[in-house]
Formats: C-alpha cells, structure tokens, sequence
C-alpha cells in the first residue's frame, strides 16, 4: 500500500473516532440551564468590588430536563430547582468556594421516584454549593427558554414560590464601558450567556429570608449535560 493509501486510511479512523465522540456515548442526561443571583455578573471590576461582601449572598439555580436519566430514572420534560442562601458573596467558586442551605423545589408533574431523583441531581451538579438541604417542596414549574439572537431570554415560575424573566443585554446596559463577564456560572454548564435580570423573586420563609431584584445583570442561560 502506498502512503497516500495509508493517509486515507488514518483520516477515515480519525473521521470515526470524531463521530464516536461527538454523540458522547457516556452523557445520561441534558437540558437548560438558568441563574439568577443577587449581585451582577456581566459587571465592570469597580461594581464588582463595591458588591462584595455586601450582597450576592443568594442565588436561583433551575435545570430543566429536556431529555436523559438519572439514577435510572426518566426525567424527560421535569424540572427541579434550587433556592440558596450563603453567608458571603457568591463569586468564582474555582478560587471562593461557599455553600449554604438551600430550598429545592422539584417539579409537581413528578412521581416520588422522579422527585428524589430530581433532587439527587441538584444536589450532584450544584458540585458542593448547597451545604444543607432545608426543605423540598413540590410546585408547578414552568421554564421558558427563548432562542433569541443572544440567548439571553428566559422566564421561570414556579407557583408562588420563585419568579425568573431575564432578557438579552444590549448596549443600554452598559455603564462604565469596562463590562464583561466577571463572575463565571456557579456550576459546570455548556454555553453560558450572561443576561439580564427583569425580575428575579423568591416567596418563602424556609432560608429566613425573601427577595425580589428588579433590573441587574445577574444572570445566566445555558445548557447543562452530565
């Protein structure tokens, strides 16, 4: 065989080798992602620094599942989210690590096999943020995930207890003209674009607190897979 006959061959292997890894074999479960925390994301450094220790203590995390398992469980369709609460500014958890209680709210479409296996997934991809586990409640979860320009529209809801509606940021969201992204996402995600926050509210007494944050550049819209 002569070499260009052995070139061909080991572009062919390769060719397959890439296809095989593109469908990720091993990937169990995906779907959208949403954030939402009390102090901005997408900032300047100066505003970053002013927020520091004062707010961003708390944060709305949703996976929505659009397909796949967990703990050999389908959970096509359902949703779950977490409510936390820390004691300090959640920042880039590679460097400042904090975890602190949380409320989880899984999907009332669930069954009870469903509903723990939500909450085991939670728990699996917030990767150490939530210390304690107050309270799971069950409501109605409705997610939204616009496929706009900048994808950066989403809204959630779930009962009374959590209210989520971000849009893309434009250029009248700019303030100082030093902005970027400067704080990444509080857990692992695919294709996190920051947005920005419309409303973002939680109704509940079980962290002892509420809240409702009106305009901020606050969130985040992305995909998750594990």
């Amino acid at each position: 065989m002569n070499i260009k006959g052995l070139f061909a061959i080991v572009i062919l292997v390769a060719a397959a080798g890439w296809s095989f890894a593109a469908e990720d074999p091993g990937e169990r479960i995906h779907g959208d992602y949403i954030e939402v925390r009390s102090c901005d994301v997408y900032t300047g450094p100066c505003f970053a620094n002013g927020e520091m220790g004062l707010v961003g203590k708390e944060a709305i995390l949703v996976w929505s599942v659009r397909e796949g398992t967990w703990n050999d469980v389908a959970l096509d369709g359902l949703s779950v989210i977490a409510v936390v609460r820390t004691d300090q500014t959640l920042g880039d958890q590679r460097y400042q690590s904090r975890s602190g209680k949380a409320l989880l709210i899984a999907d009332a479409e669930a069954d009870a096999k469903q509903r723990r296996a939500l909450t085991d997934l939670a728990q699996t991809l917030a990767c150490g943020l939530i210390e304690e586990v107050v309270e799971v409640k069950s409501s109605e979860i409705e997610v939204k995930v616009a496929s706009c320009s900048k994808s950066g529209c989403a809204s959630v809801k779930a009962g009374e207890l959590v209210e989520v509606s971000t849009r893309c940021l434009g250029g009248q969201d700019h303030i100082c003209g030093n902005e970027e992204t400067f704080y990444p996402p509080l857990t692992p995600v695919q294709a996190a674009a920051p947005a920005f926050t419309q409303l973002a509210a939680f109704r509940d007494d079980a962290l002892n607190c509420t809240w409702e944050s009106v305009g901020g550049r606050s969130a985040f819209i992305g995909r998750f897979s594990r």
